[in-house]
């Protein structure tokens, strides 16, 4: 920072600052965990020596803070990816089954909108489209907070749900898949988008039932021709903002098809396979015939399937994110 050539590219300057930034607060929070750690060695150390045990259970209190502050500060360790600070974007989309998996992501997005809720982060529903019954055919959510793309990177994948229909008259049960999907946005990454590679379109926003929320053509559609990336945004009354929103997803989401086409061309010159983690079944969710919510990559269980549908996923996310990763 204090070289005469620093300020010569701004936006690299900056992101030099944030992360000299993130490393002082690190370091910071590293030497007061073991400045409370010494107090609590040297204290134990000094009942021991005179047989004091009535500082026991302030001892005890003490390392009990001192170790969940230590997960805490684990987290923000493992939160230390190029884009695990920025905006998240989340898409659930139903698998095969109608209504019943038009249902199940609406509960999907339910549950992630109450987690985000929680933590105190700004949620926006982006483009929504609802079934013809019950439950969304597709829906994108905005999640804005520190960290959040970080927390929610792991969602990304399959998620199963096994239940009693509500909408089988016969009471049989059923299986049903939503896909979810999470990229960070990345408005602060070169992603060239040129103007004459787009097809805008814009028409009337629409709710349940397909009456009009407003007058006039606010909704945007905007294709990328050379790609075929389709992105929609009807949640503004102001037609320039939504166009601004879907511009952004739309330029998170060329970011991540180049950032997977960069992966696929390496594994293929190192002859390298991988599976595709969107196709992978991530978590179950059992509702009949007993209740037990199973994570197969951390085998995490939870049984109170009311507490996590209703946004208290933390531990699953905890799991994920503090379990051993495979070698690179």
């Amino acid at each position: 920072m204090g070289g005469a050539t620093f300020w010569d590219d701004p936006r690299q300057a900056q992101a030099l600052i944030r992360e000299r930034n993130d490393l002082a607060q690190l370091v910071g929070r590293w030497r007061e965990l073991a400045r409370r750690l010494d107090d609590h060695r040297q204290l134990w150390e000094m009942a021991v020596e005179e047989g004091d045990e009535s500082l026991a259970p302030e001892i005890e209190g003490g390392i009990g803070e001192i170790r969940e502050a230590l997960q805490d500060f684990q987290l923000r360790i493992v939160l230390s990816g190029e884009h695990d600070r920025k905006t998240a974007i989340l898409s659930v989309h139903p698998g095969a089954g109608g209504t019943e998996s038009q249902d199940w992501a609406q509960m999907l997005l339910r549950m992630y909108t109450r987690w985000a809720e929680r933590r105190g982060f700004k949620v926006d529903a982006v483009d929504p489209q609802p079934g013809e019954e019950a439950g969304i055919k597709s829906a994108t959510l905005t999640v804005a907070g520190e960290y959040a793309y970080g927390y929610l990177k792991g969602e990304t994948g399959v998620h199963r749900l096994v239940r009693i229909s509500p909408f089988d008259a016969a009471r049989r049960r059923h299986t049903s898949f939503v896909s979810v999907s999470v990229i960070p946005e990345v408005e602060d990454v070169e992603v060239v988008i040129r103007d004459e590679d787009l097809r805008i379109d814009v028409f009337r926003a629409s709710g349940p039932g397909g009456q009009g929320v407003n007058t006039a053509d606010s909704a945007v559609r905007i294709t990328h021709l050379p790609t075929g990336l389709v992105v929609s945004c009807q949640n503004e009354r102001s037609q320039l903002r939504n166009r601004e929103t879907a511009l952004t997803i739309l330029r998170a989401r060329l970011y991540q098809l180049a950032e997977r086409q960069r992966r696929e061309e390496l594994e293929e010159l190192t002859g390298e396979k991988r599976e595709i983690a969107f196709g992978n079944q991530i978590r179950s969710y059992t509702f009949h015939p007993y209740q037990l919510i199973k994570d197969h990559r951390t085998g995490l269980e939870v049984g109170n399937v009311a507490a996590v549908m209703d946004g208290e996923i933390d531990p699953f996310i905890e799991a994920y994110l503090l379990m051993p990763q495979k070698p690179a």
